[in-house]
């Protein structure tokens, strides 16, 4: 069975989208409004298609479905990460995700935790929880729409990552070009929209009520770690129940053992080759995909720098 699969993903417009992803990445794109790109999805909206070797043309949807030993025979239902790029060219809503609990007694849904690894140069800034000692003093905050003193604004540039568990009061602004893992949910409720009208001069909907109940004040800790071996650095990013996520820096050449059930890898910077078992691939910024439980070692050559993950 297949060993490597390398993903064409679904180009998403947004009123908020811009043209970014064409330009630094070099993707085949015709609109200027894309705002984001679902690059490993095994979703419903937008599945990932394969484009190499006997399972091209293959959605991983279905390949997650019907060909579980790709996955270690992987027991959820469908395929349980998302990996995205995001290009914000205005700000986006305030928003929350619930928990996997709320998200299945509200939604039939899994919950949303997610993390971003911030790719923009320029200076940008993202809203990451929020000024309160407590969550009643948060909940009177925002009925009160003490949105300046509630909301919690932090710079984000190139290299910075940021855990967002479910629960998170959050918000990417504008000039943020971001990398998204996620659990594979599309449940989002929007808290806050800056009052800004639509086309029509109408108001987005809001979820005051289900975004209350979603909130919490979570404390999030650094857990960056860094090891450095020969032509390689790995920084450890986040590891927590849904998923692991670390970031692979090369030079050169370098060898590595598949630690995980499968790796989901996104190519975030650079020009190399990757190697298994014999066969070469060329790889590039804006690549991605995923090292199926076929894999035993792995090659990378080049300077490149791949953020690597997969599920707890």
């Amino acid at each position: 069975m297949q060993k490597v699969l390398i993903l064409q993903g679904e180009f998403v417009d947004k009123v908020w989208g811009g043209s970014r992803l064409k330009d630094e990445f070099d993707y085949d794109i015709n609109s200027d409004s894309v705002g984001e790109y679902w690059a490993i999805s095994g979703m419903d909206e937008a599945s990932s298609v394969v484009i190499n070797g006997e399972l091209a043309g293959q959605t991983l949807k279905e390949l997650y479905k019907n060909n579980k030993e790709l996955f270690a025979g992987e027991g959820e239902e469908t395929f349980p990460l998302l990996v995205k790029i995001i290009d914000a060219t205005d700000d986006l809503s305030i928003q929350v995700h619930p928990d996997d609990q709320m998200g299945a007694k509200l939604e039939n849904s899994r919950g949303k935790t997610e993390c971003w690894y911030i790719l923009n140069e320029n200076p940008a800034s993202i809203i990451y929880g929020l000024n309160a000692e407590d969550k009643d003093e948060a909940v009177e905050k925002i009925e009160n729409k003490k949105w300046n003193d509630v909301l919690k604004e932090v710079p984000a540039t190139k290299g910075d990552f940021f855990f967002v568990p479910a629960g998170t009061v959050h918000a990417i602004k504008k000039g943020c070009l971001i990398l998204e893992i996620q659990q594979a949910s599309d449940i989002t409720y929007r808290l806050y929209d800056y009052d800004r009208p639509d086309k029509e001069g109408n108001l987005r909907e809001l979820h005051i009520d289900k975004s209350i109940q979603a909130i919490k004040l979570n404390e999030i800790a650094d857990e960056k770690n860094v090891e450095e071996a020969g032509n390689l650095t790995k920084t450890s990013l986040t590891k927590n129940e849904f998923f692991e996520v670390r970031k692979l820096e090369t030079s050169n050449r370098v060898s590595l053992i598949r630690n995980a059930p499968y790796l989901l890898e996104s190519v975030v910077e650079g020009v190399g080759v990757l190697r298994v078992d014999g066969e070469e691939y060329n790889i590039k910024k804006g690549d991605f995909f995923i090292l199926t439980n076929e894999v035993s070692s792995y090659e990378f050559e080049g300077d490149l720098t791949i953020i690597e993950s997969n599920i707890a």
